[in-house]
């Protein structure tokens, strides 16, 4: 699934997101999605989304749910 579109996000999808201080060196962080901050149906960058544990970056992955 691709991270750039707002219908493949919902609340609870584990997910791997790069966070603002992260861009540079593109280290992903993994969690589950609290809220999704983007309004848009697409991004470029990726969805900009709440994880569960108050961290904020955009999706560069949708982790295989198991």
């Amino acid at each position: 699934m691709n991270g750039q579109n707002r219908k493949n996000i919902h609340p609870g999808l584990a997910v791997a997101i790069i966070r603002k201080e992260d861009q540079h060196s593109g280290k992903q962080t993994q969690g589950r999605v609290k809220d999704i901050l983007t309004s848009a149906p697409v991004h470029s960058r990726g969805i900009k989304v709440r994880l569960e544990d108050g961290q904020i970056g955009r999706v560069a992955a949708i982790l295989t749910e198991e």
